[in-house]
């Protein structure tokens, strides 16, 4: 079968797994790898490549995203979450302009807009609680912040081999990129904000019903239910003449109690959870610091290269969040580590089943196939790149691969697109803004850690990097008419 068909079979059987049939998106992705590998008529070379895809996506994300999880459980439980985002609403009267901020600043320096993401996203979802904001807004606010900076400005990882392979200017790469990333990612700001106001509330929905009140308890919120419910029969009972005034006092009196101490318990709870800033700030930003300044020098001293590294950097941070849990029970503390774990495992198999179905369709030559057919199409030539680009973004889902293998199709026509090497690196790099969908780790790292739904992450994710993919490309494409 022609690859370009197994592309758009794999595409269409995912989006039908996951979104129609709502099988679990680890088994849909894997299952579309093996029938894709089995289509292009290689069955043993697509178990190999199942198996390596998801080794690589493991051996790089499996410890980022379970120290990630465990950080943000124990500094939300001491209260130290709360703490950092009453100080971002004191010094910011817009929650979403400084979570895009953040994650704009915080992508290049980590190398991966994805832990960018993953360490700031509680902070993101404390902010939602306070001020009533539903999740999908915050958390897309962060990430669309997080993805412009990470695929525009130089050193990231998709602009720094892509302008080693195609010899460009890195001094007018750094300005054109950085010139270009804002007003993309205020496209990204904008498209966020809009959507917080088409969104149900679901924060408040789950404050009044789920969420237990600071200085209560589950037990103190079913007290009340119950006290409730026992005063409406008593009512109705009275009007009917039938009223049992000692019963109803006895077990009003009990609820009372009941609710009492649960006040005083869930006052000494609060009482006890009151980190200072060191123990709320330690376990994010200094993770962030030793990776910034590993970052930062073109040969760090090995000290800071290890302890830079964002593995190491991470495991430091659940240390420093340990420490700040000190306040809670020592069961309480493994509870929530353990919990940790078990959520970031959940996000590791949708990854993983990413990275199968990207190695898959990268052994079928999908990816290549679609890019000839673009640049046989008679396009302006500034379009030929981003069209390739997305492309590829779309058949096997990762940025940073995807500005690996473009710049090696496009290089035979570098002369005959009459490019400089810069525009045409950032129209790449447009590119691979778009159809960030089901075989994209970050697609299913979004919803996870925001707890939404696919359609909602297609509504929120997909949709907002397509819109500032469009808003970058028409960017540079400004440039490149005025100015060259």
């Amino acid at each position: 079968m022609h690859p370009a068909l197994i592309f758009l079979f794999s595409l269409i059987a995912i989006l039908l797994l996951t979104a129609k049939f709502r099988l679990h998106p680890f088994l849909s992705l894997v299952l579309v790898s093996l029938f894709t590998g089995v289509l292009a008529g290689e069955p043993m070379g697509t178990v190999e490549a199942i198996t390596k895809g998801l080794g690589s996506v493991f051996s790089r994300f499996a410890i980022i995203i379970t120290c990630g999880s465990i950080i943000g459980l124990l500094l939300q439980k001491t209260g130290g979450m709360s703490l950092i985002a009453s100080d971002i609403l004191r010094f910011s009267r817009n929650p979403l302009l400084a979570l895009i901020i953040l994650g704009f600043l915080f992508s290049v320096p980590m190398m991966c807009y994805i832990l960018a993401y993953v360490i700031f996203i509680p902070i993101a979802k404390e902010l939602a609680t306070k001020l009533n904001y539903p999740f999908i807004s915050t958390a897309t606010s962060l990430a669309l912040g997080a993805v412009a900076s990470f695929n525009l400005v130089y050193p990231s990882p998709v602009i720094i081999s892509a302008a080693d392979e195609l010899s460009a200017n890195t001094d007018t790469l750094i300005l054109l990129g950085f010139f270009i990333a804002v007003p993309t990612s205020t496209a990204g700001y904008l498209y966020a904000r809009k959507l917080g106001k088409t969104e149900p509330p679901r924060v408040s929905e789950y404050c009044n019903q789920g969420r237990v009140k600071p200085g209560f308890t589950e037990i103190t919120v079913t007290a009340q239910k119950e006290k409730a419910e026992i005063k409406e029969k008593a009512e109705i009972k009275e009007k009917a003449g039938i009223i049992q005034e000692k019963g109803i006092e006895v077990q009003e009196d009990r609820v009372q109690r009941e609710d009492g101490l649960q006040r005083k318990e869930g006052v000494q709870e609060r009482e006890t959870k009151n980190p200072g800033r060191f123990e709320a700030y330690a376990p994010i930003f200094l993770p962030l610091l030793l990776i910034i300044l590993q970052a930062g020098f073109e040969h760090p001293h090995p000290l800071f290269a290890f302890l830079g590294n964002p593995n190491v950097a991470l495991l430091i941070g659940v240390l420093l969040s340990i420490f700040s849990g000190r306040v809670l029970e020592s069961g309480i503390v493994r509870t929530l580590v353990e919990r940790g774990v078990r959520r970031s495992g959940v996000v590791l198999l949708d990854l993983c089943g990413g990275g199968a179905l990207g190695a898959t369709l990268a052994m079928t030559g999908a990816g290549e196939a679609l890019g000839r057919f673009f640049l046989q199409i008679n396009f302006p030539h500034i379009l030929v790149p981003f069209l390739v680009a997305a492309a590829l973004q779309t058949v096997q889902g990762s940025r940073v691969v995807t500005m690996l293998v473009a710049p090696s199709l496009l290089l035979p026509l570098v002369p005959e697109l009459g490019l400089p090497a810069e525009i045409l690196i950032l129209s790449m790099a447009s590119g691979t803004f778009l159809f960030s969908h089901v075989n994209d780790p970050f697609f299913w790292i979004f919803g996870e850690l925001a707890e939404l739904e696919p359609s909602e992450v297609f509504r929120s994710n997909t949709l907002g990097n397509a819109l500032m993919g469009v808003v970058s490309f028409l960017l540079v494409a400004g440039v490149h008419l005025f100015f060259y």
